[in-house]
């Protein structure tokens, strides 16, 4: 009799603790991804920004005579634009690798993969931000021009290129904000992973 009470006093408290275990770590699954869910989501919106980005400006252009000579203003003429191409391209193309490789990872999260999206995301920051300041330069010389070099501004001749031109570049300023928003979530999940892990 002693023998089955030693017995049924032990197997519950085995039992009991198994269920516990299973529940937090379910619940730290279910929060995982959550969070990948909700960064996938904010990682759509600069890719579908910076493939418009880049649609807008590919397909700008525009021809007008002065004195009867032709003047063409087209992306391609411009390094700076074709750099502005360049960069949201590599946006697009990296966010949609980032975006299959989370649908992979989602539930099996390492330190190493989210330092590796923290990184991913801190460079197409700045990426984006060094394409839009070249072009924003270029479109502020195409506007004003610049006197001191004898530059004089074009977009008094070619209006419609000059304002099709900004909404490709507020298009791209908008996909930097939400990389930008996306590196303070990365950053913080990478900070609450770490902290979920020593404890």
């Amino acid at each position: 009799m002693a023998e089955a009470k030693d017995s049924s006093t032990i197997v519950p408290s085995k039992s009991s603790s198994v269920p516990t275990l299973t529940s937090q770590q379910q619940q730290q699954q279910q929060q995982r991804t959550t969070h990948f869910m909700a960064q996938d989501i904010f990682r759509i919106l600069p890719t579908l920004l910076s493939a418009a980005a880049i649609a807008v400006m590919v397909t700008n252009s525009q021809t007008v005579f002065i004195f009867s000579l032709p003047l063409q203003a087209h992306f391609y003429y411009s390094p700076s634009f074709k750099f502005f191409v360049a960069a949201n391209g590599v946006v697009v193309a990296m966010s949609f690798l980032t975006l299959t490789l989370n649908f992979l990872f989602k539930h099996q999260p390492s330190p190493r993969y989210l330092f590796f999206l923290l990184f991913h995301d801190i460079t197409m920051t700045m990426l984006l931000i060094a394409g839009c300041a070249a072009a924003t330069a270029i479109g502020y010389v195409g506007q004003y021009g610049e006197d001191h070099v004898g530059w004089q501004p074009i977009c008094d001749h070619v209006r419609k290129f000059c304002t099709t031109n900004l909404v490709s570049l507020l298009l791209s300023y908008f996909s930097f904000i939400a990389y930008f928003g996306l590196t303070i979530i990365s950053a913080y999940k990478l900070c609450l992973f770490s902290s979920t892990t020593k404890t």
